[in-house]
This record gives structure tokens, sequence and C-alpha cells, in this order.
């Protein structure tokens, strides 16, 4: 589904990203793990087409992606659900998952408003409401449905579960579960590190713009020094 190599990035003079390398095959929970400022998010906008790479190369469902616009990354299957939601403000639940919805990548049980709302039963209740009068865990589910409604071959998560009250943080799990079983492919950036554990199939670590560890669960279940070292857990 995704294969990086030799990634490198940077901001003006300063490089941030250090020769990447990472895959994700069809169906995997993918995390991306490490203490803030270590090159998580530059990663994500090279993926997304928001930061242009300054060496390597980006493959997405068979494609060299390396250089795209988002939009034309988007079109091709990579939903992002971004941190701090950026969901539209003036707009209805019900519009806001409307604008979105497409089935470009042809899934044969796709994502629409029937299943979003299945999904997330709140966003029925509340779909006629404006974007700004939703709570924070409302406008978290809001984003991924948003995400989900166009029909994504890879779904991506920024930091999905934080500042959310524990039993809205729940809610997000739950959620994740149910799309792992229906076989979506996901990569996930978060910090609660058990949970993930339980989640995922494998388990990266950048740390100051280097992949420093790569394994599965059980690996890293089994080596708290790694959580210690790199997670500030």
């Amino acid at each position: 589904m995704l294969e990086i190599q030799g990634l490198e990035a940077a901001y003006g003079s300063s490089q941030v990203l250090f020769g990447i390398d990472l895959r994700i095959r069809h169906g995997e929970v993918v995390t991306l793990l490490g203490r803030n400022g270590m090159g998580k998010s530059s990663l994500l906008k090279c993926l997304t087409g928001w930061l242009a790479p300054r060496g390597g190369r980006i493959r997405f469902a068979g494609t060299d992606v390396t250089g795209w616009s988002a939009d034309r990354i988007a079109r091709l299957g990579l939903a992002i659900v971004p941190e701090g939601r950026q969901i539209f403000p003036n707009l209805s639940v019900r519009e806001n998952l409307e604008a979105f919805a497409g089935n470009r990548c042809a899934a044969r049980e796709p994502w629409d408003l029937e299943r979003v709302y299945a999904l997330f039963p709140r966003l029925q209740e509340r779909s006629a409401h404006m974007g700004n009068q939703l709570s924070g865990g409302e406008q978290q589910m809001l984003a991924i449905g948003r995400a989900l409604i166009t029909n994504p071959q890879l779904l991506v998560l920024d930091e999905a579960t934080e500042g959310l009250a524990p039993l809205i943080r729940e809610e997000i799990w739950r959620c994740l579960r149910t799309l792992r079983e229906a076989g979506q492919t996901i990569l996930v950036v978060d910090k609660y590190v058990k949970r993930l554990i339980a989640l995922a199939d494998q388990h990266h670590i950048v740390e100051r713009g280097q992949l420093v560890w790569s394994g599965d669960s059980a690996a890293l279940d089994a080596d708290h020094t790694l959580w210690q070292r790199y997670l500030g857990v």
C-alpha cells in the first residue's frame, strides 16, 4: 500500500528527516511513535503532499507520488484525520460529510452517510448542528467520519485521541478496532502506547528525524526500555 524509501525533508536550511524507510501492507495497522518535535508531523506532511521531500521516494497504491500536490494524493485514496480536527465550523455535520463523499477507488462496500452514522450514532443525532456547535469529541468523530466517507485506501490519524475525555477516547479506540476488523489500512500517530500495542501490527519510532526502531507489538511490549528512552513513558 505504501513504501517510503530514503525520505529526506527540510524547512529551508533546517533538515528534519534523514533517510526514512517505511512500508505498510494492505490491511495493516501501523503506528508512528516518538516524542513531540522528532519528525512525525513532517513525515505526514510529506506523505500527504503538504511538504515537498528533499530526497527519497514515496510510492502509494503502486504509484510514485513523490512531490505530488495534496489534492492529487487525496484523489488516489489517502485520507488524513488531522491534528486539531479542522472541520468546517459554518457547515452542519451532514454538510461536512456530504462535501467529502466519494468512492473514487470503487470500494465494494463504500462508506456513505448511513454507514458513518452507524459507526458514530452521535453524529446522526447532531446532523443538523453546525461544526462550531459540537463538543471536542463530536468534532473528532466528525473528522474521522469525513475521512472515511472519501473511501480511502489508507487512513492516517494524527493524534486522534489528543485532548479528549476518557469516555470519548474509548469511543475512538472502539472505532479503530472496528476499522481494523473491516480490513482498513491505517497509519496512526498517538501517544497511548499500551492501546496501540493491542491495536496495531507494526510500530516505528522516530527520533530526531530518523527511524531508530521498528518491530511488531510483541517486541514493543517486551522492551519497556524503548518506552523510557524514546517515548517518555
